[in-house]
């Protein structure tokens, strides 16, 4: 038995409806695309960093491109759903550890501009 509740003459829904949404915000969530800015400095540059974070990206449903930059860093930029670009991201640094010092996260709107993730140069 489904139990309504109005007020002020309008229908709130259903208990079950309001299982409903809140389960669809949930997924939605969860399904959220994230679009990050990674910065890496260290020893990161003729390790094969960039690499490695194409073959991060290969097991994931990410997209984006790793590319070194003048000063030393690397900088990837990866977008997809939230959990896929933390696992990016957490597969990365385990596998880059001995050469990373420092790491920064930039959040950014995701755009879609990407089909596959790869080095730029």
């Amino acid at each position: 038995m489904a139990l309504e509740t109005r007020t002020g003459g309008e229908s709130v829904g259903s208990l079950s409806g309001f299982a409903r949404r809140a389960s669809e915000a949930y997924n939605a969530q969860a399904m959220a695309m994230v679009r990050y800015i990674l910065l890496y400095t260290g020893d990161v540059q003729g390790v094969g960093f960039r690499y490695t974070a194409c073959r991060a990206a290969a097991g994931l449903a990410v997209t984006g491109y790793a590319r070194n930059l003048p000063d030393g860093r690397v900088q990837c930029v990866v977008e997809g759903e939230t959990e896929q670009a933390d696992e990016f991201c957490r597969l990365l640094a385990e596998r880059m550890r001995p050469h990373i010092r420092g790491q920064t996260r930039q959040d950014a709107p995701p755009t879609g501009e990407f089909a596959s993730f790869g080095i730029r140069h």
